[in-house]
């Protein structure tokens, strides 16, 4: 059965395009779907640009885009889970809530250590 398992999953469905489009398509729906992924976005381009204005080091840019995609691959995750947690769950369970609850949190977490990373980088070049 294991054998079957790994030769089925060894040849590829769809040409490596095609996987790039279904990525790029995540983004998309994330990007239309979920005002927190655009609230994100938003906060790291404008991040991004202060960067940029205040001419970051190529290490704090690395630790920027870093912390920037962390809280976005996060997201992301956050509403697949809540997605897969709608499918399979319709109906109010306290399981379902903690799987939400809990992937949020780590998107939560994550932003509230981005805006101290970002302070550590930003404030220093904002006060000279």
């Amino acid at each position: 059965m294991l054998d079957k398992w790994y030769h089925i999953s060894m040849k590829s469905r769809h040409s490596l395009v095609k996987s790039f489009q279904f990525a790029l398509e995540g983004v998309w729906v994330a990007f239309g779907k979920g005002r927190n992924f655009r609230i994100q976005v938003g906060a790291g381009v404008l991040a991004l640009a202060l960067g940029f204005i205040l001419k970051l080091t190529p290490y704090e840019f690395v630790d920027l885009v870093l912390i920037i995609s962390l809280v976005l691959i996060l997201e992301l995750l956050n509403t697949a889970i809540e997605s897969m947690v709608d499918m399979v769950s319709p109906e109010i369970r306290v399981e379902a809530k903690i799987a939400k609850d809990v992937s949020a949190a780590a998107v939560f977490i994550a932003s509230i250590g981005s805006i101290i990373i970002a302070a550590f980088i930003f404030l220093p070049k904002l006060l000279s």
